[in-house]
């Protein structure tokens, strides 16, 4: 999941805790607890989180959980756009072997 937003009323010390948050996570991979990059003013960030899914679970599901990380940091915000992508869609190519 990949959420897009910007921070609502976000003071000092939340700014603090999401500058540390993005140092100390190291990248923008997706993680189970999600990841942080936003703007030089930590006013609009980009989230990024893996969301495990069961056999029956579609993107509300994915949408909910990726939530929940999000909400699991504490800080206010405002959702601009939410993203999707199931991994058990996404095909494999594999290149021939040999010559």
């Amino acid at each position: 999941m990949t959420i897009r937003g910007k921070f609502a009323g976000l003071d000092d010390a939340g700014r603090a805790a999401v500058t540390a948050a993005v140092t100390a996570a190291g990248g923008v991979g997706y993680t189970e607890g999600g990841t942080f990059t936003h703007d030089a003013s930590v006013s609009a960030f980009t989230f990024r989180c893996q969301v495990p899914a069961g056999p029956d679970d579609g993107e509300d599901e994915a949408a909910l959980g990726a939530m929940a990380a999000l909400d699991a940091h504490g800080h206010p915000y405002e959702i601009l756009h939410l993203a999707v992508t199931d991994m058990r869609q996404i095909k494999i190519r594999r290149k021939g072997r040999g010559a």
